[in-house]
């Protein structure tokens, strides 16, 4: 396997990720608040803390395999236990791999770039040069919360740094402290505005329980429903609260850490609305 740490853009998010975190501890809170006094050591703790989870997370999300479909998976259409198997939306066959050379479980898909399949793949993402599926999507989410709250915590404190430093005449700024200030907003201020766009779109995703591949493939499943006077209801969407669950776990007290996914299964099935009924089928 391939090192996935050795790539530009993970090169340039770690890279960010240290300036943003230097120039907040160091220099815009130091500057501000004084790392020698309660209210500066409180806040260099805290965002300290959320940085680290952030890096945590998106060490995770690119070490992590994202899911792999075993060599030995065969599509077994007498299995009283799989409820639905997803087809080929032409034809109606069940979804064979060419490239891989055998059958796909139900939400996996084949990456161009990672050259395999993937269990509930959601997409491959550049920034972490892997894929995000089955196994590191918990890691991905929590990595994008991680560093959209790290983000507003540095422009907080930036904002508030600036405003002083705006209603003090007497203290006088190097220009290295005013080109950090500068550089980090400019830095921040983006990433802020498009990391927000990102997390909400994945709660969107997650509350759903779908993919990002699943969301396309439900629009135009929609539209062909709609068409034949029918209503469409994505097949994995349990609820709020139980879908929340299957990504995140059973235990709310875990679902801020990464590594808690011993709930998460195989990947070779999945829990469908029609379970539901059947179950409550006398």
């Amino acid at each position: 396997m391939k090192n996935r740490c050795v790539s530009l853009p993970v090169f340039v998010v770690l890279s960010a990720t240290a300036f943003v975190y230097y120039t907040t501890v160091f220099v815009v809170t130091d500057q501000w608040l004084s790392l020698g006094t309660a209210p500066g050591l409180l806040n260099a703790i805290i965002f300290t803390g959320i940085t680290a989870m952030s890096v945590l997370c998106y060490t995770l999300a690119i070490i992590k395999d994202p899911g792999q479909v075993p060599s030995s998976y065969e599509a077994d259409l007498e299995d009283s236990d799989a409820s639905m198997h997803e087809v080929k939306r032409k034809g109606g066959d069940l979804r064979y791999c060419q490239k891989c050379g055998h059958y796909k479980p139900p939400r996996a898909h084949h990456c161009r770039v990672c050259k395999r399949c993937v269990l509930r793949m959601d997409h491959h993402c550049v920034w972490i040069n892997n894929c995000v599926g089955h196994e590191n999507y918990k890691a991905f989410f929590l990595f994008v919360l991680y560093i959209v709250l790290a983000c507003i915590y540095a422009l907080v404190l930036l904002v508030g740094s600036a405003i002083q430093e705006l209603h003090d005449d007497e203290r006088q700024s190097g220009n290295i402290f005013k080109t950090s200030y500068i550089l980090c907003g400019i830095i921040l201020i983006p990433l802020t505005v498009a990391l927000i766009v990102l997390l909400v779109w994945h709660m969107y995703l997650l509350s759903h329980n779908k993919t990002t591949i699943e969301y396309h493939e439900g629009v135009r499943a929609m539209w062909l429903d709609e068409k034949a006077g029918r209503v469409y209801r994505h097949p994995y969407d349990l609820g709020l609260f139980r879908n929340l669950v299957l990504v995140l776990g059973p235990n709310l007290a875990t679902w801020i850490f990464p590594t808690a996914i011993e709930h998460i299964g195989s990947g070779l099935r999945f829990q469908t609305y029609y379970d539901n009924l059947l179950d409550e089928q006398p």
